[in-house]
């Protein structure tokens, strides 16, 4: 018993040297003032951080849903897979979960060009995995609505245009603007033999 009295005095002892000897670094410890302020501010920093990324996204809906693409009109919806590089198997393995968000594109809602890959195998086709999801993109047409959701917000895209390419042929950039959020629906066409691209351009609605 007396050996832990005898502890607690000199670990009291040590603590009260301790502060005296550096006063000038600790003080502030001890002034409510000071400590009050330095957790206001962090509080008033950690709001204003989630105000900031809010303001970010005020012109869209926010959403608890996961990471995906709907198409009312064709009633589809995909998760949104992204994948690491463009290389052919990880798109392939990112196409079997749903449809692919292309590495090299903006993400949705940014400036610039946003590129999703679905696969459209032909209407006969078992409805495994997610083979069919784009095999009635042709039927888009102008006005059509398309939502992204991502990263907890829905983005309300409006189809523009519908177009063709042939195998190896860049995609036009003709209808990019500085400011303007464009998604590319691309896949496979026709279903039957893939020997074209189809692809259905819709701008987002701000």
């Amino acid at each position: 018993m007396e050996v832990k009295k005898l502890w607690k005095y000199f670990i009291s002892l040590f603590l009260l040297t301790l502060i005296i000897f550096n006063w000038n670094e600790v003080s502030w410890i001890f002034n409510y003032r000071v400590i009050s302020e330095f957790f206001s501010g962090f509080f008033r920093q950690s709001e204003q951080q989630i105000q900031d990324n809010f303001n970010g996204s005020e012109n869209y809906e926010y959403s608890e849903k996961e990471n995906s693409v709907e198409i009312p009109k064709i009633e589809v919806t995909a998760p949104l897979v992204f994948v690491d590089s463009n290389e052919i198997n990880e798109i392939k393995k990112g196409l079997d979960l749903g449809v692919v968000h292309f590495a090299d594109s903006v993400l949705p809602g940014q400036s610039g060009q946003t590129i999703v890959l679905g696969h459209s195998a032909p209407p006969s086709y078992p409805k495994i995995k997610y083979y069919w999801v784009f095999v009635h993109i042709d039927e888009l047409v102008e006005e059509d609505e398309i939502y992204v959701f991502f990263n907890n917000r829905k983005y309300e895209y409006r189809v523009t245009r519908k177009f063709f390419l042939e195998r190896g042929e860049e995609i036009p950039q003709d209808s990019l603007t500085d400011n303007k959020s464009v998604l590319l629906l691309i896949s496979c066409w026709p279903p039957e033999t893939g020997t074209r691209r189809i692809a259905v351009e819709a701008e987002l609605k701000k």
